[in-house]
């Protein structure tokens, strides 16, 4: 024993979870650039505390292991820039019930892997992950058990996604609607033989703008290398349905993800063009930087109209508006049902992955009126991330539905305890939860 360490976890009656996360993520951080190769942390029980040892080990463990992450695949001469790999291989976290301890981890080890695989994703530069290679990356979920489908431009264009598509026509890289379908309930789904028939799934729908340099509206060129991210919301669905999967969740679970890359070109979107979503409603667009929404325009009803979803819940990193709002602490929460945002609140709270409820209103929706067409694609310079919520709405029907903006929490430029600066993975940890507590049996 060459080093001791104390870590305060405050008042044992007011530990939780997340308290012995962020004590597993600080250890871990502490000691791997001290130069350590082996650590050991003990649990024992604490009076009032309310998790036991086996439980407390267990979520340190998680946290230690969603701190480890790192992206370091393109380095090639280690620490050019003082973030050499750690040295730390092994941490062993003691308990009375080693056993129990163990069981409690295997379940958050498969989260675990979800969150590195969201990192991962979004971590990719843009000439590496863009729309077929991301659907490439979702199709590796079949050796999961997952059902993953991809469809081309001619399949959408048959569809009538001229909203999607619209997109992406300026770019050379083909857009893809990507959807996945883990049936862990034990029913059977449309169409499918033996068992009972299956409840409606809940649904998850992704952004994915592989690259979003703004189409012709262009983006100022200072910060524009951070848009290889702007695919955050897809990547989170991706990941989700990874854990999803790995842990073997008894749910009916469709992801479904709209891939595209935003490229000014001389085929490329102009402000005042009309297109024609797969409703029939149609949109003009004013902005072509405002493309997420329409991305998920025709992924949602498209997911609305063929799985007939008990619940929709999209994520995006949609606008910067909602950045001005919450900053990088919390996510926007937006939907047309009161038991569903409290339900993902609770979610939120009881992962670390933060919502606050914004609000909608008949009000916001009439700043989306189109002289040309049923509505515009933006809302003016006031209540940005509203107005985009308002116009997401319009596909959604009658179905409860949700809508996360993600644009402040998808990257971090910091550490966190249990985060290390980059590609944070949100939503995975939130929705497993959400899934976990409301639709598994």
């Amino acid at each position: 024993l060459d080093r001791l360490i104390v870590v305060g976890l405050g008042k044992a009656a007011e530990i939780g979870e997340l308290d012995a996360q962020a004590a597993g993520g600080a250890m871990f951080a502490t000691l791997s650039s001290a130069e350590h190769k082996t650590a050991q942390m003990i649990f024992d029980a604490f009076d009032g505390c309310a998790l036991s040892p086996d439980h407390m080990a267990a979520q340190a463990a998680y946290g230690a292991v969603l701190r480890s992450y790192r992206f370091d695949k393109y380095r090639t001469k280690g620490d050019d820039n003082g973030s050499g790999k750690p040295t730390l291989s092994s941490i062993k976290f003691l308990c009375a019930d080693e056993a129990r301890a163990k069981s409690l981890f295997a379940r958050l080890s498969k989260i675990a892997d979800g969150v590195f695989f969201t990192r991962d994703l979004v971590s990719e530069p843009a000439n590496v992950l863009y729309p077929e290679t991301l659907a490439k990356q979702a199709e590796s979920l079949k050796k999961l058990g997952v059902k993953v489908k991809v469809m081309g431009v001619a399949e959408m264009r048959k569809l009538g996604m001229g909203a999607l598509l619209g997109v992406g026509q300026g770019s050379a890289r083909e857009s893809r609607l990507v959807t996945m379908h883990w049936q862990g309930a034990g029913g059977a789904s449309k169409g499918g033989k033996g068992g009972k028939k299956a409840a409606a799934p809940i649904a998850f729908v992704g952004k994915g703008v592989t690259f979003d340099s703004g189409g012709i509206s262009i983006k100022p060129a200072a910060g524009m290398e951070d848009m290889k991210w702007d695919m955050g919301g897809a990547g989170a669905v991706i990941g989700l349905m990874r854990a999803l999967a790995g842990r073997k969740a008894k749910a009916d679970v469709v992801g479904i993800v709209g891939l595209v890359e935003n490229m000014p070109s001389g085929t490329a979107q102009r402000p005042g063009d009309i297109v024609t979503s797969m409703s029939g409603q149609t949109i003009e667009v004013l902005n072509t930087d405002a493309e997420g929404r329409l991305v998920l325009a025709d992924a949602i009803w498209y997911c609305k109209e063929t799985f007939k979803p008990r619940a929709i819940i999209d994520l995006a990193t949609l606008t910067g508006a909602i950045m001005v709002s919450l900053g990088t602490e919390k996510a926007g929460l937006f939907s047309n049902d009161d038991d569903l945002a409290a339900k993902l609140f609770d979610a939120g709270e009881a992962e670390g992955e933060h919502l606050w409820r914004m609000p909608l209103g008949k009000e916001y929706d009439d700043l989306l009126k189109s002289d040309v067409a049923d509505m515009k694609n933006i809302g003016g310079r006031w209540g940005g991330s509203i107005t985009a919520a308002q116009f997401l709405q319009r596909f959604v029907g009658d179905t409860p539905w949700a809508h996360l903006d993600i644009a402040g929490v998808t990257w971090w430029k910091a550490d966190k305890p249990t985060i290390p600066k980059g590609g944070t993975g949100f939503g995975v940890r939130l929705l497993d939860r959400f899934v976990a507590d409301h639709h598994e049996k």
